[in-house]
């Protein structure tokens, strides 16, 4: 019975520190992961989806609430003025999420184009969604009506990918929701 106790203690022991190790460790690696994901995922989005700007939008972010959740928001200034913004949302693709960073300039209120992030789409279709014909439709477009041509817009799906192009405008159409949420923040400054 006291060798059950003393194998139960030194187990939980062994449990305890590794669990304290495993957190310690997630926390360390936290900021460098968020780093990573910046630098080489999010980073080439942003600079494609934003126009022309004279700051850096990664080391110039800020963070908003929007309806419980944590939105990071890109900006593209001009001259000391916002001109732009970026930020990702995803939506369900046939694979899994579609992240997709989606710009907007901010006078005109239209979108200034739209970048994928991630993806587990099916090879050589679903992942068509992330080619130049596909995201370039969302270029300059208006953000009162960005839908599908099956649904009523003037989004032409890609072929043989039906659940991919309607997860990139899902994702889209959060993305605007978010927007015209923030809009009234955006127009305060950005300093």
């Amino acid at each position: 019975m006291k060798e059950m106790i003393k194998m139960m203690v030194v187990l939980s022991l062994i449990c305890g520190i590794s669990g304290v190790t495993l957190a310690a460790l997630k926390e360390t690696t936290a900021p460098i992961i968020e780093e990573q994901v910046l630098t080489f995922v999010q980073a080439p989005a942003i600079e494609s989806v934003l126009g022309e700007h004279d700051n850096n939008p990664i080391k110039d972010r800020r963070k908003f609430d929007v309806d419980g959740r944590t939105v990071t928001v890109f900006p593209a200034m001009k001259g000391g003025t916002l001109s732009g913004v970026a930020f990702e949302t995803s939506a369900k693709g046939y694979g899994g999420s579609i992240g997709v960073m989606v710009g907007f300039d901010v006078q005109a209120r239209t979108l200034s184009g739209i970048g994928i992030t991630t993806m587990k789409e099916t090879p050589g279709l679903g992942t068509r969604v992330a080619g130049h014909g596909y995201t370039t439709q969302f270029k300059g477009h208006s953000i009162e009506s960005v839908n599908l041509k099956k649904n009523g817009g003037d989004i032409e799906a890609v072929a043989g990918a039906t659940i991919s192009s309607t997860g990139t405008v899902s994702a889209v159409q959060d993305a605007i929701a978010i927007f015209n949420t923030l809009k009234s923040q955006f127009a305060e400054g950005w300093s």
